[in-house]
Order: C-alpha cells, then sequence, then structure tokens
C-alpha cells in the first residue's frame, strides 16, 4: 500500500528537506517510565508514557532496544533519572489511545489513566507497563547517545512479555493518521 505525504516536504535545516513518506508508516509504540518529578514545588512520584516511532532493536546479544526521545519532553527526565524504560507495542484498536499519548504531557496529568489504559508494575524494573499491549520489553539504560535534540537510549532487555498472536500494531504515517499491516 502506497503511504502519500499529504504535508509539503519539511526543511530541518539549511539545504535538507525531509519528506517522512521516505520513512513511513513505521511502528508507534508507547514507552513507559516512572520517576520522582517535581511539580508545582512538591516531589511526587510519576508514572508516564509517550508515543515513540523512533525505535529499534540494537544487538542479539546481548538483546539491545533503542529509542529516541526528544530532551525536553517529560519522558526524557523520568527515563534519565530512574536509568529503565518499557517499550509496549501496541494493538492498531488502540490507535486514539496512541495518539492521545502522543499529543499530550503526562508532566501535570496522570496521562495513562486519562488515555483509558491501564497499567501495572512491569517483572524485572521499577516502571509500568501498559495492560492492553501486544507485548512489551523490560530495559535497564546501559548508554545515553547525544544525537542533536534527541538522545537515544540503548536498553539492554531484561525481561520480555509477547502476547501478540493475532493482534495487529500501531503503524504511524504522518499526522493524526495510523495504519496497520496484515
Amino acid at each position: 500500500m502506497h503511504y502519500a505525504c499529504r504535508r509539503p516536504a519539511k526543511t530541518i535545516q539549511e539545504g535538507v528537506m525531509m519528506d517522512f513518506s521516505l520513512i513511513n508508516p513505521r511502528q508507534t509504540v508507547l514507552v513507559t517510565s516512572r520517576g520522582k518529578a517535581r511539580i508545582l514545588g512538591q516531589e511526587k512520584h510519576k508514572d508516564n508514557c509517550i508515543a515513540v516511532d523512533w525505535h529499534m532493536p540494537g544487538s542479539f546479544k546481548p538483546f539491545l532496544y533503542l529509542i529516541s526521545i526528544g530532551l525536553g519532553r517529560f519522558s526524557y527526565k523520568l527515563i534519565k533519572e530512574s536509568g529503565v524504560f518499557a517499550v509496549n507495542f501496541m494493538p492498531i484498536e488502540y490507535a486514539s489511545q496512541v495518539l492521545f499519548c502522543g499529543r499530550q504531557s503526562g508532566e501535570f496529568m496522570d496521562k495513562i489513566t486519562q488515555a483509558g489504559l491501564v497499567a501495572r508494575d512491569a517483572s524485572k524494573i521499577d516502571c509500568p507497563v501498559i495492560e492492553e499491549s501486544a507485548g512489551w520489553l523490560e530495559c535497564r539504560v546501559i548508554q545515553e547517545i547525544a544525537c542533536g535534540d534527541h538522545a537515544v537510549f540503548v536498553g539492554e532487555v531484561v525481561a520480555e512479555t509477547n502476547n501478540s498472536k493475532g493482534l495487529r500494531r500501531v503503524f504511524h504515517t504522518e499526522g493524526d493518521d495510523f495504519s496497520t499491516i496484515q
């Protein structure tokens, strides 16, 4: 299936145009994190999630998984301070929840609950996972790589849950549009 970019290519730096139809569709995941945050002068315990398109496996042995998070994101702060994250692979039926999590900041709200999702504790790390996901990877950060306005977190996968049999996952095409594959 062909996915055309309805928006014109965007200048990302002088002399470089980026037409995201070249790299999309990409599977969108919800990356969950947990940590302490200072909100309105009070330290609070926070669970959070962020929709991420830029992620990939990095190695088989050891099993490493990489995520790219914007430096200004609340999730960046939580992952940097906690040293853990979970990658939740979402079924297409939850595309609207994924979009909600991608458009809202969790700094001042419980984004997981507000999205209508259920969080539970991961088995090996101090981090939530999403019950509705097709599966998840529990990761311990072993390296952070500066990449312009993003950071790549290299996570060693310490546990995996796969409930994906028969579930089609969310793929981001552009803007607010999602699709899936057979």
